[in-house]
């Protein structure tokens, strides 16, 4: 077979993604305290980034939410397919509106102030008020002490001797967040080259500090350590903690044979073991709760219609200081600094359009939501429909993973709680009278079912079919059963059975 060389022509159609493109993706899928970090490192390089003061009146708001189609799409329209003159990048930036990522609303030159930082809060509120000193929420928190520093405490006042209290401290570290010491007395030895009596005899003595069945190595010790400290692990109770399981399946009979006690004092002494802790350490190493920042508020307008805004506190307001563009640009003198200038003029421009088309989209996408979720806002996690992200894609016309990007690490304030915006996607089944129903609202109503059940008729997955088949929807037992585990509820057995132990 002959080698020859020859010239081909072909054509196809590629989708490049500019620099500025990918930019904007990035943008609109981070959560705020990513934003937040990206912008910081931003503002560090480019000079001529700064931030600016807003007010209420410059973020966007969404009104109507629940309008007819007509009158939304007039108010979503914002030039999709607009061209924006920024120089050599305009085509990068006509592919940017093309893959679904609205198109900057704002004419050349104009500036649209932006969201002070925590700082300038602090500072403008602390001004001469005399009220608020700026400290932020999660700095007057009280800090509580560890498990660790309260064990180490004991250890210091206890153990005298230089080794044990190395010991001591080295069992310290291992105990776990439920106060659980789970290692190997051996190894320790090992470890730290002396006898594993020493290590036994350290153990046993951790084993008496506060809080009381700390240290244990079983749920059968951890008990047995609370028992002995209230002077009620008896002979009886003993051999009850040895029979754990069969007390997790109710096996009453075989246990009051295995205890020898009759039927009353196997109830008391079943009461007194509710009674203990198994996780004696739960109370400590309670970091404090991080509170979620909205990025979208939703709340009832005067006429009863839904008004949908941009949390401000959320939103970032960078501006490009075209003063000092100015200022530098009359003292510049080589080709490679003006070179410099025009490369970071045109960097801050795009980074300012791509923070407010983020804000348009993320604007747009939590409307949509509130329109076709609008009966799960006034009526309740019942009346929650079936929703994909592809609805929401076709309804406002923009790509799926745009919707996806738009709704990742988003949270909206609604008078029912704040809400990811995810948890308003959902699967749905079908209903008998035709109208689906979302798989959240089921689980919300197999709950409902199983908390309503009597201690003498728990009821079996089939019987909450039957229920949920009553009420018109058609469900498989094994969709019960996949939301019941899905929501941590025992099955009817276990039900039962813990019922009965606590009759």
């Amino acid at each position: 077979m002959a080698i020859s060389q020859g010239l081909e022509l072909r054509q196809n159609q590629t989708l490049v993604m500019t620099p500025q493109l990918q930019q904007a993706i990035r943008l609109l899928q981070y959560s705020t305290a990513e934003l937040a970090a990206y912008l910081e490192g931003e503002l560090a390089q480019n000079p001529l980034l700064e931030l600016a003061e807003t007010s209420d009146a410059d973020i966007p708001v969404a009104e109507n939410a629940a309008a007819d189609d007509d009158g939304r799409r007039d108010a979503d329209a914002t030039g999709s397919d607009a061209e924006v003159d920024i120089g050599d990048e305009s085509q990068g930036f006509r592919a940017l509106a093309e893959g679904d990522i609205p198109p900057d609303t704002l004419r050349d030159g104009e500036e649209r102030p932006a969201e002070p930082s925590h700082g300038d809060v602090a500072g403008s509120r602390s001004g001469g008020d005399g009220g608020w000193d700026g400290n932020l929420l999660e700095e007057t928190l009280s800090q509580g002490i560890t498990l660790r520093q309260h064990l180490l405490n004991q250890v210091q006042l206890t153990f005298r001797d230089p080794m044990r209290r190395l010991i001591a401290i080295n069992l310290t570290d291992q105990v776990d967040d439920a106060g659980y010491w789970l290692g190997d007395p051996r190894q320790v030895a090992q470890t730290l080259g002396c006898p594993v009596a020493d290590v036994e005899a350290t153990l046993k003595k951790l084993q008496q500090f506060d809080p009381v069945g700390v240290f244990a190595g079983s749920l059968k010790e951890c008990l047995a350590l609370q028992l002995a400290d209230r002077d009620r692990l008896d002979p009886a109770m003993a051999v009850l903690l040895d029979n754990l399981p069969l007390l997790a399946k109710g096996a009453l009979a075989e246990l009051r044979r295995l205890c020898g006690v009759d039927g009353e004092d196997l109830a008391d002494m079943i009461r007194e073991i509710r009674a203990l802790n198994p996780k004696p350490a739960e109370g400590f190493d309670c970091a404090p709760a991080q509170l979620v920042v909205p990025d979208i508020l939703l709340q009832r307008g005067p006429n009863g219609d839904w008004v949908i805004e941009l949390n401000s506190e959320t939103l970032p307001r960078v501006l490009v200081n075209e003063d000092y563009i100015a200022r530098v640009r009359a003292t510049v003198r080589r080709q490679s600094d003006r070179d410099y200038l025009s490369e970071r003029r045109q960097a801050a421009t795009w980074l300012v359009r791509a923070l407010d088309q983020r804000a348009t989209t993320i604007l747009k996408v939590a409307r949509e939501i509130v329109r076709q979720q609008e009966r799960f806002f006034r009526l309740g996690i019942q009346y929650l429909q079936p929703l994909t992200l592809k609805d929401v894609a076709a309804a406002i016309e923009m790509h799926e993973s745009t919707v996806s990007r738009a709704t990742a690490n988003k949270f909206m304030a609604t008078p029912r709680g704040t809400y990811e915006l995810r948890f308003f996607f959902t699967a749905g089944l079908a209903g008998d009278d035709g109208e689906r129903r979302a798989a959240e609202s089921i689980r919300h109503r197999i709950k409902a079912i199983i908390d309503e059940e009597a201690a003498d008729a728990v009821l079996s997955d089939e019987s909450i079919v039957k229920a949920l088949r009553v009420e018109g929807v058609q469900i498989a037992r094994r969709t019960v059963a996949k939301y019941r585990e899905a929501m941590q509820i025992p099955s009817s057995a276990e039900r039962r059975r813990t019922k009965v132990l606590s009759i």
